[in-house]
């Protein structure tokens, strides 16, 4: 069944219902994912999920279910969860479902030739990746996992006040995890790609990237602790913005988790710095036209030159503050409810090349990867864990440097940046170019 079909017969089960406002939502997908390994086929998955879900609102409270089957009885019975759910939910005045609102199309989503391209032509894919990863350097001795993978998913969202959009996408991914070998030392290198093209997918930048990092570090030695200038590559600079995420989350605000809240007007960190959440920005993972209410996305300033701006806010949190939502409901499926995320979060890049970023450091560290950065505390903003890179001397890299470790707040990182790099990539919908520290501290023997 399409997603207007769906929409349609769910819809006309809605109508005699004594409700304050209603909102279906359907989607229809098309899932691959394939693994090779030794230039064979290790894993061959397709899918093709779809389904429908509702939300009611009745006297405050907000009901939801879902069904993936449009079978009449299954149908009704998901009415029947829902509103439930609603009498069960305790009742808050601010619940309701948002208004349509002027978007704009976002070009460039939907790939019309990918389904006509062979599955045999994506296995290859998968298979030269591979190839060119083990080409590129002898000390590559193994690939310990190479995949492609695509998605191809059409969403369409209608709700009792006048909400009708939809939405056609598709995406390809790949990713391939190098192992490297020198003197008994090893050393593993991953990286990845996503673009809404098949014909996008650049794998011989991905094999490149991959194989830089497993054979960089080789022989890396220990260092002593120390406290010095630092260069955070955008990998390691996105996986701290990435913890610092959720705290522009107004419901994070509103709930008393985020190290965010009171402070708007405020300058948190360093005035070289704007981060931004942009749901139309071109070939973002997290771009669409529309959130998951029917809100359309929006390019939302959230710090500029150090200072904090504003949140990032779905229907419930915008009108518990009385401001319009940012277009940041998110859902990870049919199968559950809209929730609060970011869509496209990065810093903004700056004009500075990376090796530029490292001269006049006498002794220092270029980061290149971190270990459990998960494990920071969102609400402090504290953290330490375990990391990787190379010693800066005399403004230039010079030896690779392992079993370290960093430590300290967030904030007062972002407070000491004195460069931003030119360097900017989004590791999925979280991104940041490289940037220098003027202190950090480093453990290490």
């Amino acid at each position: 069944m399409q997603t207007n079909e769906m929409i349609e017969t769910v819809a006309t089960l809605l109508k005699d219902r004594s409700l304050d406002g209603w909102e279906v939502a359907a989607a229809t997908s098309r899932l691959l994912s394939i693994e090779v390994k030794e230039q064979k086929v290790d894993t061959f998955k397709c899918s093709a999920p779809g389904g429908v879900s509702i939300r009611v609102l009745r006297n405050g409270g907000m009901g939801f279910s879902y069904s993936t089957s449009m079978e009449p009885a299954d149908l009704a019975r998901m009415v029947e969860n829902a509103l439930v759910g609603a009498g069960a939910q305790t009742p808050d005045e601010h619940h309701a479902f948002p208004e349509p609102r002027p978007g704009s199309e976002i070009p460039g989503l939907y790939d019309e030739g990918l389904a006509s391209v062979p599955e045999a032509e994506k296995v290859e894919r998968a298979m030269a990746l591979e190839r060119l990863v083990m080409a590129a350097d002898p000390r590559v001795k193994r690939v310990r996992k190479c995949s492609f993978g695509e998605s191809t998913v059409e969403t369409r969202i209608v709700n009792s006040r006048g909400v009708d959009a939809t939405c056609r996408g598709t995406s390809v991914s790949a990713s391939v995890s190098a192992i490297a070998e020198e003197s008994g030392n090893s050393q593993m290198g991953w990286d990845f790609d996503f673009a809404n093209r098949f014909a996008d997918l650049s794998v011989d930048r991905i094999a490149t990237r991959a194989v830089a990092k497993a054979v960089g570090l080789l022989g890396a030695a220990k260092i002593p602790t120390m406290r010095c200038p630092a260069v955070l590559d955008n990998y390691v600079a996105t996986e701290i913005l990435e913890v610092l995420a959720s705290a522009f989350l107004a419901e994070s605000v509103q709930k008393g988790k985020s190290l965010l809240a009171g402070k708007k007007g405020e300058r948190i960190i360093s005035p070289l710095l704007r981060i931004r959440d942009d749901g139309t920005l071109p070939g973002g993972m997290g771009t669409a036209p529309f959130d998951s209410e029917g809100v359309p996305k929006q390019n939302t300033i959230l710090v500029e030159d150090g200072v904090l701006r504003g949140y990032l806010y779905d229907t419930l949190r915008a009108r518990k503050d009385g401001v319009e939502s940012t277009g940041n409901a998110s859902r990870g499926g049919i199968k559950s409810p809209p929730h609060m995320g970011v869509s496209n979060l990065f810093i903004e890049n700056g004009s500075v090349p990376l090796d530029d970023l490292m001269a006049g450091i006498g002794r220092g560290i270029l980061l290149t990867d971190v270990m459990g950065m998960h494990t920071a505390n969102p609400i402090s903003g504290d953290f330490s864990v375990g990391a990787a890179g190379f010693l800066i001397e005399e403004g230039r890299v010079t030896v690779p440097v392992k079993g370290i470790a960093i430590a300290g707040n967030i904030l007062e990182l972002f407070r000491g940046v004195e460069g931003v790099g030119n360097d900017l990539r989004l590791y999925g919908t979280v991104g940041a170019p490289s940037l220098r520290i003027a202190a950090l501290d480093v453990s290490g023997e």
